[in-house]
């Protein structure tokens, strides 16, 4: 699958297990940056093979990143690396399971240890790994590098 017209400066693809803090952490980058520098979204197959048929960036607002909150398994983020080579950027987010348990969490077989959800648990090299509970630094530190890069990739689109 070849996707046609202009892509993105920039792709931050997330994983993380369910109750890890994915689609909190992807909503801050995307308030921090703005609606016309970066917009989430939130995978699916059919929407790999929509991304591909449009055109990173078709027929949506005008972008420099996009920020995918949910990549779940390897053929993902393969997936991203092969179409945007230089763009990609992995951000791996996790917390222990006492955490995703305060959060609603509990383990549910057939979900809890499916590939959807162990796919990208070993052997997958993260650009980026952000720790997101109580003990860890504070976000806005561990988020610093990213929105930094982002902003690069804007001030890059727009010279």
């Amino acid at each position: 699958m070849e996707v046609r017209g202009p892509g993105p400066e920039l792709v931050l693809v997330f994983s993380g297990k369910r109750k890890s803090g994915k689609d909190y952490i992807t909503d801050l980058i995307s308030d921090r940056l703005g609606p016309a520098v970066c917009s989430v979204l939130r995978l699916s197959g059919p929407l790999k093979k929509q991304y591909a048929q449009d055109g990173a960036g078709a027929h949506r607002h005008p972008v420099i990143g996009q920020v995918v909150s949910d990549a779940r398994r390897l053929s993902d983020l393969q997936w991203f690396r092969s179409e945007f080579t230089q763009q990609t950027v992995s951000v791996r987010v996790q917390c222990s399971n006492e955490t995703r348990q305060k959060r609603g969490w509990s383990f549910t077989p057939g979900v809890d240890d499916a590939e959807s959800e162990c796919g990208l648990d070993e052997g997958v090299h993260f650009d980026w790994v952000i720790t997101n509970e109580a003990a860890a630094p504070p976000l806005d530190e561990q988020l610093q590098p990213i929105l930094d890069l982002a902003r690069k990739a804007a001030a890059s689109a727009n010279q």
